[in-house]
């Protein structure tokens, strides 16, 4: 199969400005070194899907061939070329989608997916992508806010995603069992950590996974 084109927009003006503040106010609260953990051992050639502003740039091990970054949304996606010009690793910026990958069949080793899998509107569609384009043995590592465990926390995380979040979020959802739903698109997981992050304060995107799954 050929690499697969865009075929709709994107378009989050003020979530997208947002998101890029909080990216950076992230990073003193601890996401820099979940991002270091999240591309440790990340080898070959890697697509990131759902780049953002290009935070994790600066985190890929020298050990990477190239990074293709797809970035659907036009003012992140600036911002992430602006980030790739100051990454330690070949990084090139494309406009796409997370259902329709403009990446061929088995053509990455590595797939990188953090904080995405909340906003795609069809998180099934969006692994099946991800494993058309790894090869057999590629691995993907993930950083995801997912449903809580906690039965009254997973309700108000409900009760959000069927009114305001997504709206505030640029399509967020709080409530997705997204741990459940990488290992229903046919991938192995090698290992997952779940853990609270921020670790202070209240809100719905807690608690969060960090891990690595094998495209067999």
């Amino acid at each position: 199969m050929s690499p697969r084109g865009r075929q709709a927009t994107v378009h989050h003006p003020l979530f997208a400005r947002c998101y890029a503040r909080l990216a950076t106010a992230m990073e003193a609260q601890g996401a820099a070194d979940l991002r270091d953990e999240l591309l440790q051992d990340t080898t070959g050639r890697v697509l990131e899907v759902g780049a953002g502003s290009g935070a994790n740039f600066a985190h890929y091990p020298r050990g990477v061939d190239q990074v293709v970054a797809v970035e659907p949304e036009a003012y992140l996606r600036e911002l992430a070329e602006q980030a790739a010009a100051r990454a330690p690793v070949p990084v090139t910026v494309v406009d796409g989608l997370a259902e329709q990958l403009p990446v061929a069949d088995g053509s990455v080793d590595t797939a990188v997916l953090s904080l995405v899998l909340c906003s795609v509107p069809d998180q099934a569609a969006a692994l099946a992508e991800v494993h058309r384009v790894l090869r057999p043995g590629g691995r993907l590592h993930f950083w995801e806010h997912v449903r809580s465990e906690r039965p009254r926390h997973a309700r108000i995380q409900g009760v959000l995603d069927a009114t305001v979040w997504p709206r505030l979020g640029g399509g967020c959802h709080a409530a997705r069992d997204t741990a459940s739903a990488i290992e229903a698109a046919g991938f192995g997981v090698e290992r997952m950590r779940r853990f609270p992050f921020p670790e202070r304060g209240l809100t719905p995107t807690r608690p969060q996974i960090l891990g690595v799954a094998i495209r067999p």
